[in-house]
C-alpha cells in the first residue's frame, strides 16, 4: 500500500473532452508519496492524457487536479513543470546539445552555476550507467536508443524533482535493452524512494514496475490495485490482459 501521509497527486472527478469526444470521464485517483503508479491500457484509453494533466500540459474540462496539495490551475505552469521530471520515448533530447547539457537543462533554467551543473550531470550519468568521461560530451545522435533513454531519465532527475512522469519511455527499444532498463528503473525507484507515474500498454512492464496498477478503459479506471491484486482481479479487461502473458 502507498504511504498515505501525503498525496503528491490527486484527481477529483476529472473529465476531459476534445473535438466533441470525451477522453476522460469522472476520473478519481490519489497517488501516494513514494509509490509508482502505472497507467495501463490500450491506445485511446486516456492514460497519456491523464499523465499530461499532472504537469498541466493538458487542462481538465471538469473536476480538479491537485499536485503538491494545490490545484494545478492555481499554479504557474512553468514553475510546476520544473518541480516534475518528465521522460518520453527516445528521451526527447535536444539534438544540438551535448549529453551533459541535456541533463543540465532544468538546472540551467533554474540558474545553477556551471560547477554545480557539471557535478550534478556527472553524478546522474553515473547513476544511470553512463560513464561521464565517455558520454558527457557526446551528442544524442552518437548514442544508441538505450543510451538516449538513460540520458532522458538522468535529465528528468537533474533538479531533484518531487515527482517523475514517464510516457512509455522504453516502448521504442529492442526487447533486450528494454528488459535491462526496466530492471534498472525498478531498482532506481526503490533506491531513491521516487514518486512516479508511468504510462504503458505492456502488462509485464506494469507488473514489474508498479506499486499499483491503474487499468484504464474509455477514460475511466476499471481496476486499481497492486500487481498481486491485479493477478486475482475479477475484471474482464484485467483477465484479458492476463491471458496475453499466460
Amino acid at each position: 500500500m502507498p504511504d498515505v501521509s501525503t498525496f503528491p497527486v490527486v484527481f477529483r472527478s476529472v473529465s476531459y473532452e476534445a473535438g466533441g469526444t470525451k477522453i476522460l470521464n469522472g476520473l478519481d485517483l490519489s497517488i501516494g508519496k513514494g509509490e509508482v503508479v502505472v497507467l495501463l491500457g490500450e491506445s485511446g484509453c486516456g492514460k497519456t492524457t491523464t499523465l499530461k494533466m499532472i504537469n498541466r500540459m493538458i487542462e481538465p474540462t471538469a473536476g480538479t487536479i491537485e499536485v503538491f496539495s494545490r490545484n494545478t490551475l492555481d499554479q504557474d505552469s512553468i514553475e510546476l513543470r520544473r518541480r516534475i521530471g518528465y521522460v518520453m520515448q527516445e528521451g526527447g533530447l535536444f539534438p544540438h546539445m551535448t549529453v551533459a547539457e541535456n541533463v543540465a537543462i532544468v538546472p540551467t533554467l533554474a540558474g545553477w552555476d556551471s560547477g554545480r551543473k557539471r557535478e550534478r550531470a556527472e553524478e546522474l550519468l553515473s547513476l544511470v550507467g553512463l560513464e561521464p568521461a565517455k558520454f558527457a560530451g557526446r551528442l544524442p545522435h552518437e548514442l544508441s536508443g538505450g543510451q538516449r533513454q538513460r540520458v532522458g531519465v538522468a535529465r528528468a532527475l537533474a533538479a531533484e524533482p518531487e515527482l517523475i512522469l514517464l510516457d512509455e519511455p522504453f516502448g521504442a527499444l529492442d526487447a533486450l535493452t528494454r528488459t535491462r532498463l526496466q530492471r534498472e528503473f525498478a531498482e532506481l525507484t526503490k533506491d531513491l524512494g521516487m514518486t512516479a507515474v508511468f504510462v504503458t500498454h505492456d502488462l509485464h512492464e506494469a507488473m514489474l514496475l508498479g506499486s499499483r496498477i491503474a487499468l484504464m478503459d474509455h477514460g475511466q479506471i476499471v481496476f486499481l490495485g497492486s500487481p498481486e491484486e491485479f493477478s486475482d482481479a475479477d475484471v474482464p479487461l484485467a483477465r484479458a490482459y492476463l491471458e496475453t502473458i499466460g
